[in-house]
């Protein structure tokens, strides 16, 4: 089995310093300084191209550009890369949405991957005319699945839900390859739409022992489907030739971030209803101190950042060691990200990946010659 790893494109900005916001939290001024045109976002989806990640992961909300529009004019500057686009369900309709995944298919040759996020911030769901309560809005998620897994599977859907209606709706054209679906959440109802839909199951990086509770659990609705899921993880890495490289860099974003920027931040983060967001936040407690929270695990990210709020830290050998730590639990697909975008795809592609080639768990997608000149790893 070969490790899947994905790359993230900051639509909400990027820098040399962490550009914080998400989850109802606007972008820091940070996300200014290197503003998220297509020609910069292009650059780094072509560096994650050549580098072996097989995806790149979008965000949505208000804090960045639109995903699909964005996608779209990137998608266009490279050949192979995949992009998992993240979107909400009840912004747009189950039909259009099918339709929309089916032309991008065709316009990019079976690029897209769909990150289907419900929305865990009623204020800002409001803010786009959505006043659906949280659960509501899960089973929304799970009524708007319903009927576009039906339409790519070439079906004509009449369906009067609780929240959704449509009559003879149907696709001229099918999506081929049909997209898989990405989804996460922590709450009871989440893991049921997960176990009754999804392809792959996200998870943000706790620490190993809380997402083999989570994996134990999703596994287990699965089953009750009568399905199976793969699992990815959604973390942030700082890699370096030595640990203490690697550290140094963690110590000097910790310091670039302003007190007044932390509290209005963690003061925001602090009324999610997001389950998975509070989660995030007591693995750090709004504090700096104790933030290497398991072997080169770092949430100092979460500080400033909602959402994926912790980092891989160490050499590339250390984080290569807590990949694999990870993987043994039963995470096949990574979903990764650093600052700056562009050269943290570098450190990692060019520091680790070789690593785990050469061990066996990874290869890059383009094949057997490309990895082959990734099984050496380069000099620290």
């Amino acid at each position: 089995m070969s490790l899947t790893f994905h790359w993230f494109l900051p639509t909400n900005g990027d820098s040399r310093h962490v550009v914080g916001g998400g989850h109802g939290t606007p972008a820091t001024a940070s996300g200014r300084d290197r503003p998220p045109t297509v020609a910069y976002l292009s650059q780094i989806a072509r560096a994650a191209e050549d580098l072996g990640f097989v995806g790149a992961l979008t965000p949505t909300g208000a804090w960045c550009e639109d995903a699909w529009l964005t996608t779209a004019m990137v998608s266009q500057n490279t050949e192979r890369l995949k992009f998992l686009v993240a979107f909400r369900p009840g912004f747009v309709s189950p039909t259009l949405a099918a339709q929309m995944a089916s032309t991008f298919q065709r316009q990019t040759g079976g690029r897209l991957l769909l990150n289907v996020v419900t929305g865990g911030e009623s204020h800002e769901q409001r803010a786009y005319g959505d006043f659906l309560d949280k659960d509501d809005r899960y089973r929304r998620t799970g009524e708007f699945l319903e009927i576009v897994r039906q339409l790519w599977d070439g079906k004509t859907v009449d369906l009067a839900g609780e929240h959704l209606r449509v009559e003879d709706a149907k696709l001229a054209r099918l999506p081929d390859p049909v997209p898989e679906v990405y989804f996460g959440g922590s709450s009871p109802i989440a893991g049921e739409i997960a176990a009754k839909y999804v392809d792959v199951y996200l998870t943000w990086g706790e620490p190993p022992a809380q997402v083999a509770e989570k994996i134990a659990w999703i596994r287990g609705l699965a089953a009750k489907e009568g399905r199976t899921l793969r699992f990815g993880i959604r973390l942030h890495v700082i890699t370096r030739d030595t640990s203490a490289e690697a550290w140094a860099e963690a110590n000097r974003l910790l310091e670039g971030f302003d007190s007044a920027t932390v509290k209005s931040v963690q003061a925001g983060l602090a009324r999610s209803e997001s389950e998975g967001q509070q989660r995030m936040l007591a693995l750090h407690g709004g504090s700096r101190d104790g933030l290497e929270i398991h072997p080169n695990l770092w949430a100092g990210i979460g500080l400033v950042r909602g959402g994926a709020g912790t980092a891989l830290v160490g050499s590339h050998e250390e984080v290569a060691e807590r990949i694999k730590e990870y993987a043994a639990l039963g995470i096949e697909e990574f979903v990764l990200s650093g600052y700056p975008h562009l050269e943290e795809a570098y450190w990692f592609g060019e520091g680790v990946l070789p690593r785990l080639a050469a061990e066996g768990v990874w290869q890059h997608p383009v094949g057997e010659q490309k990895a082959s000149a990734a099984q050496v790893p380069f000099a620290s």
